[in-house]
C-alpha cells in the first residue's frame, strides 16, 4: 500500500457555514468515491479557504461527515489579486493501491477552472 495524495477544490457561491457544509461534504464525498476510498483510507487532510470565507471552518464538514479520527488542519490561502472568490481547496493523503495516474483529483463546479489539466 502506498501514500498518495488527493487534491480538490470547490468554489462556494456564498460565505454560510451551512452552505461551505454541504459544498465541502459534497467535495469529500465525490473525493472517496472517485478514488474508491473510505475514511479508513485517509491519512490527513489539509484545507484551504479564500481570505473571503469567514463562516465556518471546512474541516468542520469532514466531521460532519463521520471523519472523526483523521488529522485535519485549515489554512488561509494566498491572497493573491485576481484569484477565484470563495475557494476551499483540499489535499488529502491517502493509503491506496492506485498509481499516481489513476488517482482521480476532483474540482467541482466552477473550481474546474483552477486545474483544467486534472479536473474531471
Amino acid at each position: 500500500m502506498a501514500v498518495r495524495a488527493v487534491r480538490g477544490a470547490v468554489q462556494l457561491e456564498r460565505d454560510e457555514a451551512g452552505h461551505m457544509d454541504e459544498q465541502v461534504g459534497a467535495l469529500l464525498s465525490a473525493i472517496l468515491e472517485r478514488n474508491g476510498l473510505t475514511a479508513d483510507d485517509l491519512i490527513s487532510i489539509w484545507f484551504t479557504a479564500t481570505p473571503d470565507l469567514h463562516s465556518d471552518f471546512p474541516a468542520a464538514a469532514a466531521r460532519k461527515l463521520g471523519i472523526v479520527d483523521v488529522p485535519l488542519i485549515c489554512a488561509q490561502e494566498l491572497d493573491i489579486e485576481g484569484a477565484m472568490p470563495r475557494v476551499v481547496r483540499v489535499l488529502a493523503h491517502i493509503e491506496s493501491d492506485k498509481s499516481r495516474a489513476d488517482i482521480a483529483h476532483v474540482y467541482l463546479g466552477a473550481a474546474a477552472a483552477l486545474r483544467k489539466d486534472i479536473a474531471q
